[in-house]
């Protein structure tokens, strides 16, 4: 019981050194640990959610503190996130286990090919000349498809809301960290709540997952002024595939002992 503990510790930790670097909230981390511990994937999204409500609560904490949270911008994206998010609980607890990660696989590499078409867009004449997405539209449609695959996959929604920010809001890459580590606090809360009120949340596992990950994030946001963009991408994008390739091969077992 005790090394559990430390490794979820550690594992929290971790996650929120992730968080506060690449304004995620960390289940992309937590879920496919919480597999490996041998939970159920129900389980591991919706104790995920309730860890990243401590843990982007604390990094957003810390970037108001040094002056660079946006609330305007947070609140726009984050009131479509609360009603969708609730979307994806509903869609969490009816689709097959196996679909659930395959389709998380499929997400995590997108972000991937997402973010590296608002790079090729930046370098072309039209996107500075060219007409602009009405910020609150786009504010509309990323908070709302952050906060439908925080209800889903139990993550805060930083892993899709970034490249969208990115590509949308025409964000840099550490201020689109910065706003979606704010809107994660938001999705991550409506999500926590769809699920306990279907009894899938494991609330010591989350609290003591959520603790770690709070030391971390207030480690991590301190130094994410510091780096240079491409240190910041190239760790994004190799946690990505990482993270996808183990997540298919979890999809893969669970469906062969199906």
């Amino acid at each position: 019981m005790l090394d559990q503990i430390l490794i979820l510790i550690a594992s929290g930790l971790g996650s929120g050194l992730l968080a506060g670097i690449l304004g995620i909230g960390g289940g992309v981390v937590l879920v496919p640990l919480l597999l490996i511990l041998n939970y159920t994937p129900l389980q591991a999204v919706a104790t995920s959610s309730l860890a990243i409500v401590i843990t982007s609560s604390s990094g957003s904490i810390q970037n108001w503190r040094m002056g660079y949270l946006d609330f305007k911008r947070v609140i726009l994206l984050g009131i479509p996130a609360i009603i969708t998010a609730q979307f994806g609980v509903i869609v969490a607890n009816y689709i097959p286990e196996f679909v659930l990660l395959t389709a998380f696989g499929c997400l995590l590499i997108f972000n991937i090919f997402l973010s590296n078409v608002r790079r090729q867009l930046v370098t072309t004449s039209h996107l500075e000349s060219g007409s602009r997405l009405s910020e609150k539209i786009a504010c509309l449609c990323t908070g709302g498809i952050g906060g439908f695959l925080a209800g889903l996959f139990g993550i805060g929604g930083g892993v899709i809301m970034v490249p969208l920010q990115m590509l949308l809001l025409k964000e840099t890459i550490k201020v689109a960290i910065q706003t979606s580590l704010g809107v994660i606090v938001i999705t991550s809360i409506s999500s926590c709540v769809g699920h306990a009120l279907n009894n899938n949340v494991l609330w010591l596992v989350g609290i003591i997952l959520g603790l770690g990950g709070l030391i971390g994030v207030q480690i991590s946001a301190r130094f994410l002024p510091r780096l240079p963009d491409k240190v910041v991408r190239f760790c994004f994008y190799f946690m990505l595939a990482i993270l996808s390739v183990y997540t298919f091969w979890e999809a893969w077992n669970i469906y062969n002992t199906n």
